[in-house]
């Protein structure tokens, strides 16, 4: 009987694990630390809870770092109408988002340009993230 008990907490706490990968806005990165960077594209996760994009972005000495942008999950990306599709290897962005607390080159992603000159909405809403205009369906205020 302890034996069953403790498989069944074991169980429990191995299905708790995914909700820890899943974070506030706040909890990560600063709403005072807004940042506009411009790169090419490197990688792409298309992945839950949270996908990546990873660009480098060439400073002003010249040195090329790769940052890591975390973007919504690929439903709420397509119920936006992103589809991976729209990120071929290769392409310029530009995305504005806000830094991590940490200080590495990592950011949340609320918008991304494409070459085109399609703006489109990356971040992921309800978490905590900043109303700052970027999420068309957060109401405006007047």
């Amino acid at each position: 009987m302890k034996m069953s008990g403790l498989f069944v907490s074991l169980v429990m706490l191995l299905a708790a694990a995914p909700s820890f990968a899943h974070h506030s806005f706040s909890s990560e990165f600063d709403i005072n630390q807004p940042v506009t960077l411009k790169g090419t594209l490197t990688k792409l996760e298309w992945i839950n809870p949270h996908g990546w994009i990873y660009i480098d972005v060439k400073g002003a000495d010249g040195k090329v770092v790769n940052w890591a942008i975390e973007t919504g999950g690929p439903n709420a990306l397509l119920r936006r109408g992103v589809r991976k599709t729209d990120f071929p290897l290769g392409i310029e962005l530009t995305i504005q988002g806000y830094r991590a607390k940490s200080g590495l080159p990592v950011a949340n992603g609320r918008t991304i340009t494409l070459p085109d000159g399609r703006a489109l909405f990356a971040g992921s809403s309800g978490t905590g993230a900043p109303r700052d205009g970027a999420d068309p369906t957060e109401p405006q205020s007047n």
